[in-house]
């Protein structure tokens, strides 16, 4: 009698796809598929019908494919760099005796950003409730920072990389950047007498971490971390960063495709169960409602950096993702830093993100005109506290400031929160003609479209106390 066996496959480097069910099916049959074909699967997203397979078969891709499998991707060579913006350590606050406001932090003084939005007006109404939890997903928090830790939901938090949750609290803590800790601290730093105050600091932060030790954030940690969001209660998300190495990705890319739909359906997904992302315009000055030509990417060194022409099919993921909360970063003049993204129907508000070059035309910077916040020595392994500049500090603070709206109205749905933040945005208007702080650097000029709503701010800059009051 003939006997059958399962194929023997080509044996090559191991790799991570996506695999994708159709839409509102069951993932069984692809979970068969992707075993008869050599792979592993190492995440199940049953919710939105995304696998996470890892496998040394190199004829994965097409052996797969097949009734239960809609699309499958590699995403070797589908991550992109974390932007992180550099940091100057700020001399160890001294310990004062808490107030309960936050204009007795030690560092409140160097926090323009915080007066600038009119948190002290806020935290008069509410400093948050500890039933908002912030997901922050982005390079971890630092568990003994002493602004932190009484701040993180450690029950909620965990690791997202290579789309696989662990729970562990060293897996979750920042290795090689403290992004995630500045970034957290914006959001939720104690009113403790010492250090700086965030936004929120009633509520409590997540660690939801997606930045690998190289800096690079796959996909599949993506979609791990908006799902974890949604599964833990999350109300909020902060995302300070963009999916693949090409800024852009194209739906009419074979490759980038389905990366587009996982991270659609893990978006979707999470809105449905009631959390609002927020998003980061980006830092590449880039008029994001007319892009024709992406120079800078690849960015991971996965392939040349090239020209490539893009269309409307392309966008930056997940700040032009459909219901997601998009912030461009304004300095202390509240106009335009100089490095923002903007773009009119992307950009829905503005946010203090730093602007270190204003003053000086270009050159040099003024590092205090940055945002000051919670950092951590990945290599001294200390926590301290320091300036950063990048759409990425902006959102934080639209991120804060929905925590607080929560706080104060919490049957807010993510739409409905997302309107309110625009509601009570300040409006900013356009500046004249092109805009250019810096002259004397190379590439940053810009120019704003719109009225009261415009490229620039979208509805005008966040207002904590507005949202409380």
């Amino acid at each position: 009698m003939a006997t059958t066996s399962a194929p023997a496959w080509a044996v090559g480097p191991e790799s991570t796809f996506l695999v994708l069910a159709p839409q509102g099916q069951s993932t069984a049959k692809a979970v068969s598929r992707v075993a008869a074909a050599g792979g592993t699967v190492v995440a199940r997203y049953d919710q939105i019908g995304v696998l996470v397979a890892r496998t040394t078969n190199p004829a994965f891709q097409s052996a797969v494919a097949g009734a239960g499998v809609d699309a499958v991707a590699s995403t070797g060579g589908l991550a992109t760099a974390l932007d992180d913006d550099e940091t100057v350590a700020v001399v160890d606050s001294a310990t004062v005796q808490a107030t309960g406001d936050p204009t007795g932090e030690p560092l409140w003084g160097q926090q323009w950003d915080m007066t600038q939005i009119d948190v002290p007006q806020a935290h008069k109404v509410t400093t948050g409730s500890p039933d908002v939890v912030v997901g922050v997903l982005d390079s971890g928090i630092s568990s003994t920072h002493p602004d932190l830790v009484t701040q993180i939901a450690k029950d909620k938090s965990a690791s997202c990389i290579g789309g696989v949750v662990d729970t562990t609290e060293a897996a979750w803590n920042p290795t090689t950047s403290d992004h995630g800790t500045h970034v957290a601290g914006t959001i939720a730093a104690a009113i403790n007498g010492v250090g700086v105050a965030g936004v929120a600091p009633g509520v409590k932060v997540a660690s939801v971490k997606v930045v690998n030790d190289d800096g690079f954030i796959y996909p599949e940690a993506a979609v791990c971390g908006f799902i974890w969001a949604a599964e833990h209660g999350m109300r909020v998300t902060n995302n300070s960063y963009f999916i693949d190495p090409w800024e852009f990705n194209c739906r009419n890319d074979a490759r980038q495709r389905p990366v587009w739909t996982a991270v659609q359906r893990a978006l979707r997904y999470s809105q449905s169960k009631g959390v609002l992302n927020v998003a980061s315009a980006g830092n590449s000055n880039v008029d994001l409602q007319h892009k024709f030509v992406d120079s800078g990417s690849p960015n991971d060194g996965s392939f040349p950096v090239e020209d490539r022409t893009i269309t409307g099919a392309c966008v930056d993921l997940p700040a032009e993702a459909p219901g997601v909360l998009t912030v461009s970063a304004v300095g202390p003049t509240k106009q335009k830093s100089y490095y923002s993204s903007y773009g009119q129907g992307v950009v829905d508000v503005t946010a203090p993100g730093g602007d270190t070059r204003f003053r000086t035309g270009g050159s040099p910077s003024t590092i205090t005109d940055g945002v000051l916040s919670t950092t951590f020595n990945t290599v001294t392994k200390t926590n301290g506290w320091g300036y950063k500049q990048g759409t990425s500090m902006a959102g934080p603070h639209a991120a804060g400031v929905a925590a607080l709206a929560l706080s104060a109205h919490p049957n807010l749905t993510p739409g409905a929160l997302a309107s309110f933040m625009e509601r009570t945005a300040v409006s900013l208007p356009c500046p004249s003609g092109v805009y250019n702080p810096v002259p004397k650097l190379v590439g940053y000029e810009a120019t704003c479209s719109g009225g009261n709503r415009n490229g620039f701010y979208g509805a005008g800059e966040i207002n904590a106390y507005n949202v409380v009051r």
